[in-house]
């Protein structure tokens, strides 16, 4: 099989979907890697190094699409690329569909399969194509808000930390999943009081283990987000439905309880975001000011660490990915039904349910769509 590797295009995006060993590992197995020119420039990763494992340079987006049967991505499709794909391309990539109805219209009208990795579950229910970016994003949750505390960011002027004599800051994180578990981690480590919600009983246990009494879990009912947002300087909002819009934790009433310059980071902006004031924002203008609270809801967070998020992003899709250029896509689900509800488009049907619901279209079960014509 041909296997394209694009550019990135979105804003301030870095990592590149296969690193020279993913290259490597595709070639030995038989298929043809195509990787557009300067591809892996972002994450440090020259032509040359993907030249050297078989790989083929090739000059620009179009040339990979044209050429290409599996085409591999970080982010989901921007316009231009959308107009690349065809049918019969298999599009593997960062989705994020449910709170995105023109671009899920626009998958399917090309007439491509379009498989999520953040949807593609293993034989425990977990997501194991979006656990390493999610790990990563936690952590730079934890590393913004405390920036973005600082005075001259606008922030309150709080150490998260604090000094002996001088109180800590107080981090409340919402989602006790990966991310939240990850922000946690790095927000202990920086010595701040810190407070993770979530409504499951028995994830709060695990997590409690985990933490080792370092921080305090809460189940996450509605008055005790209230009753902690008064104390709380930076809010993390990690929360996330399978393939599902995010649901609101906090609304812009709520607002009025926090403290003046405080930071929310929302960390499911990729799912429309879990507090209502948020909209997606971008490294280079990461922030907005909201009821006097301070905003970051950078829809790429991984992005601004490349080097680190390409090479645990191929780590975790390489299996996949061979699977799919060894045995196509039907073939692929078949051996792993796990992958089969990483598709969340194909032949021009909505395959997903959540992402049905989320953009008000028709669901089509995947093994009726992949054998169905084209809808129309």
């Amino acid at each position: 099989m041909k296997v394209g590797v694009p550019t990135e295009i979105k804003t301030d995006e870095y990592r590149v979907a296969l690193t020279p060993a993913g290259a490597r590992e595709l070639t030995e197995h038989g298929h043809e890697v195509l990787v557009q020119a300067g591809a892996g420039e972002g994450s440090t990763i020259a032509d040359s190094e993907y030249e050297a494992q078989g790989a083929k340079i090739l000059p620009d987006a179009k040339a990979v699409f044209d050429a290409a049967e599996l085409v591999l991505g970080v982010k989901e499709p921007q316009a231009g690329e959308v107009e690349l794909l065809k049918p019969g391309h298999v599009l593997f990539t960062y989705l994020h569909l449910a709170p995105d109805p023109d671009l899920t219209r626009g998958l399917a009208g090309t007439g491509a399969t379009c498989i999520a990795y953040e949807t593609v579950v293993d034989a425990k229910g977990r997501l194991p194509l979006l656990a390493p970016m999610s790990e990563v994003a936690g952590k730079i949750a934890t590393q913004a808000g405390a920036f973005f505390l600082e005075k001259p960011m606008g922030g309150r002027g709080v150490l998260l930390g604090g000094v002996p004599g001088v109180a800590a800051a107080t981090v409340l994180v919402i989602g006790g999943g990966v991310v939240g578990q990850n922000a946690a981690f790095i927000a202990i480590g920086m010595e701040a009081d810190v407070f993770v919600f979530d409504r499951n009983v028995d994830r709060l246990r695990e997590l409690d283990v985990a933490f080792g009494g370092r921080a305090s879990t809460v189940y996450s009912s509605t008055l005790a987000v209230e009753e902690m947002l008064p104390m709380a300087d930076l809010v993390i909002g990690a929360v996330l439905v399978h393939g599902a819009r995010a649901p609101y934790v906090i609304k812009r009433d709520q607002l009025k309880l926090m403290k003046k310059n405080a930071v929310l980071v929302d960390v499911s902006i990729d799912q429309g975001g879990c507090f209502e004031t948020s909209r997606p924002t971008t490294h280079t203008d990461p922030v907005y000011e909201v009821d006097g609270v301070t905003h970051y809801c950078v829809t790429n967070m991984p992005g601004a660490v490349p080097v680190t998020s390409t090479f645990a992003l191929t780590n975790a899709t390489l299996p996949y990915v061979l699977a799919l250029a060894d045995e196509g896509v039907t073939g692929a689900i078949e051996k792993d039904p796990g992958l089969r509800s990483g598709v969340n488009v194909a032949n021009g049907h909505v395959t997903h349910p959540a992402v049905a619901e989320g953009v008000g279209m028709p669901f089509t079960a995947v093994d009726e769509a992949l054998g169905a014509p084209a809808a129309a």
